[in-house]
């Protein structure tokens, strides 16, 4: 089943995807947290929440498309990122192969959902696109095991990991340059993992700016797939309910390209995986008033 977060007033409400109508889980069930990741860390699990959205009433549903998107975790733990993931785009950086995934982490600040505008700062012109499959943690998992990684993934989503360019080559660590301030898009569902294959493998990536395709390929090139880097991970760091894992882009970024292509004010970029979704964001320039404030 597909789940979304979207607003409600001045909350988020969880809903459920039936058809073509979101079905309000919060209203069906007052006591839910107002977010997937307090949800989860609670110890609830996206098979309870779809035995609920079946027994819902149908005034608790109402259309997909009238629905302003929140991040489908809106409250989520540790956000880890692996850089270098594919082949491909290793090649077309020059960059050295590893047989060890390159890991940073992002904030929550960094992130903005889908449909809401990727906001491009005003100190910089190089905002660059990275298509990437990005996965959510539905229990606490530590020394995980290639038999047990894939049992601690709840879902799968869509993820843009906007990245300025000359603010990540300023430093040996990539942190500054991988969280300005709503950069990240993230979204639109949270796909649970028996509609997709294991471990989200085999399965057509793709980004578009303005509708013309700039990177296109298979989740099963991924140099360090989910169960593994979840093994990885897990030797180091316990994985908690509401953590993120986000895995990394293919080839066809825009710092590679001659000329480079950067996203700037006005563009649309869109990051669709088969069988998950499409994540859409309009590109907007940071407004900054006299005194430095947006």
């Amino acid at each position: 089943m597909r789940f979304v977060t979207f607003e409600h007033g001045e909350e988020h409400h969880i809903g459920a995807i039936v058809g073509d109508n979101v079905v309000d889980l919060n209203l069906a069930e007052p006591r839910l947290p107002k977010g997937l990741g307090a949800y989860l860390r609670g110890g609830g699990t996206l098979i309870d929440l779809a035995a609920l959205a079946k027994s819902a009433k149908p005034l608790h549903g109402r259309p997909l498309s009238v629905i302003a998107h929140g991040l489908p975790v809106n409250d989520p733990g540790k956000i880890f990122c692996l850089g270098l993931n594919y082949l491909e785009h290793v090649k077309e950086g020059n960059n050295q192969v590893v047989d060890y995934p390159t890991i940073f982490m992002r904030g929550l600040s960094s992130l903005v959902a889908h449909d809401k505008p990727i906001i491009r700062p005003a100190i910089s012109d190089k905002l660059d696109f990275e298509a990437e499959l990005v996965l959510v943690i539905g229990k606490r998992i530590r020394h995980a095991t290639m038999e047990t990684a894939l049992n601690a993934v709840a879902g799968y989503s869509c993820f843009n990991d906007g990245t300025l360019r000359d603010y990540q080559r300023r430093t040996t660590q990539w942190t500054i340059g991988k969280n300005f301030d709503q950069t990240g898009g993230f979204g639109p569902y949270l796909v649970t993992p028996d509609e997709l294959p294991a471990g989200a493998s085999g399965l057509k990536i793709e980004s578009r700016l303005n509708g013309q395709v700039m990177q296109s390929d298979n989740t099963r090139n991924m140099m360090f797939p989910v169960a593994e880097t979840i093994v990885t991970i897990t030797q180091a760091i316990t994985l908690e309910p509401g953590d993120m894992i986000v895995m990394g882009t293919p080839s066809g970024v825009g710092y590679a390209r001659k000329p480079p292509v950067f996203m700037k004010q006005g563009d649309i970029c869109e990051i669709e995986i088969e069988g998950i979704g499409l994540l859409s964001n309009p590109i907007m320039d940071d407004a900054l008033g006299s005194d430095g404030a947006a």
